[in-house]
């Protein structure tokens, strides 16, 4: 598991989304430093918030643990 393009990837996700790590954390119920870890590839969000983050970024788990959209 490659944190760093995870991070990248949720990044990326949130840009096409929500303009600001701030108004996702707001959304998340989380600091907006929790979600600025997450895209530097300190740390993952933790399994509670996952699937509310993959409903808001429009991705489902695999594609973010893979840090990839997965086409099939």
């Amino acid at each position: 598991m490659n944190l760093i393009k995870i991070g990248k990837f949720i990044a990326d996700c949130r840009k096409k989304k929500t303009p600001t790590q701030e108004q996702l954390a707001e959304k998340l119920y989380i600091t907006d430093r929790a979600v600025s870890k997450w895209e530097r590839g300190i740390s993952l969000p933790d399994a509670d918030k996952m699937l509310d983050l993959c409903n808001i970024l429009d991705i489902n788990v695999n594609e973010l643990l893979s840090g990839e959209k997965v086409y099939e």
